[in-house]
C-alpha cells in the first residue's frame, strides 16, 4: 500500500521509520511517500499562505501549492484532509482504507486550508477527536499506524488486529508477564493455571467489567449486537449485566 502525505514539516513524520512500520516499509509492505507542499509554492517569497477573505485571526493555506504538490505527484487514490470537522476516525473506516492501492492524506496547518483546494482535490475530512492540535501532521500520524495495522504482515503472525481492543467490541483486557510478584502485587492464579478454558473465560470477564465500568456505550452496542457466545460466556455475561 501507498500512503501519500501532503505536508509543510515532513520532518514530523521520522517516527514512521521506526518499530512495527519501520519493518513493513523495510518488507514492501507499505510505502510512505513525504511531499513537501513548500517546494510547489510559486510566491517569490516561498509563501503557502495567506490572510482569509472576510478577516479573521490566523492565516489560510492556499490552493495553488496544495493543488501542484498533488498533481505533480500523479497522486492517486482516496484523498482525505485531517480536520476537527471530519468524520470520526473508527475501525470500520481504517479497515476500508487498508483496502486501497494508495491514498493521500493532506495535513492542514494555520487556520486551515482554502476550501476550493479541498473541492478541487474532492477530500474527505476526517479527525481523530473532539480537540484542536497545531496541525494536522500528528492526526495523520494515527491515521497511518491505525491503517497500517490491517495490512496482512504487518503484525506479527500471531496477532490479529480483529482480536484487539475496540474492535472486538470490547475493551481489552489486563496482562501481566514476569515477575510474578512486584511490591506485594502478583500475577491472578488463573493465568498461571496452565487451564486454557478458565483463561479465556476469565479474560472475557474482565473485558466485559473493564468496558461496562470504561465505556458504558461500546457495553450497550456489544450486548445489541447478540454475540454468539457459549454456555459459560452467556452466564459470565448476565452476571455481569
Amino acid at each position: 500500500m501507498k500512503i501519500n502525505i501532503l505536508t509543510l514539516f515532513p520532518e514530523m513524520f521520522t517516527p514512521l521509520q521506526e518499530s512495527m512500520l519501520g519493518r513493513a516499509r523495510e518488507k514492501g509492505i507499505l510505502e510512505i511517500n513525504l511531499i513537501n507542499i513548500r517546494d510547489y509554492t510559486e510566491d517569490k517569497h516561498n509563501r503557502v499562505d495567506d490572510t482569509p477573505f472576510g478577516g479573521g485571526a490566523g492565516m489560510v493555506m492556499q490552493v495553488q501549492p496544495i493543488l501542484s504538490a498533488y498533481r505533480e505527484n500523479h497522486l492517486q487514490g482516496p484523498c482525505l484532509y485531517m480536520s476537527p470537522r471530519g468524520k470520526m476516525l473508527n475501525g470500520e473506516m481504517a479497515e476500508s482504507l487498508s483496502r486501497q492501492e494508495e491514498i493521500t492524506i493532506l495535513c492542514g496547518h494555520y487556520e486551515g486550508v482554502d476550501q476550493r483546494a479541498l473541492d478541487l482535490l474532492q477530500a474527505e475530512e476526517v479527525t481523530i477527536g473532539d480537540y484542536i492540535l497545531t496541525g494536522g501532521e500528528l492526526p495523520a500520524m494515527v491515521l497511518v499506524d491505525t491503517v497500517a495495522r490491517f495490512l496482512d504482515g504487518v503484525l506479527a503472525g500471531e496477532e490479529s488486529v480483529k482480536e484487539e481492543s475496540v474492535y472486538s467490541g470490547l475493551l481489552e483486557y489486563p496482562h501481566y508477564t514476569k515477575p510474578r510478584e512486584v511490591e506485594g502485587l502478583t500475577v491472578p492464579e488463573v493465568l498461571v493455571s496452565g487451564n486454557h478454558e478458565k483463561i479465556d473465560l476469565w479474560r472475557y470477564e474482565k473485558s466485559l467489567e473493564i468496558t461496562k465500568e470504561r465505556r458504558p456505550d461500546l457495553f450497550l452496542e456489544y450486548l445489541e449486537s447478540e454475540p454468539a457466545l457459549s454456555k459459560k460466556e452467556k452466564k459470565i455475561l448476565e452476571e455481569i449485566k
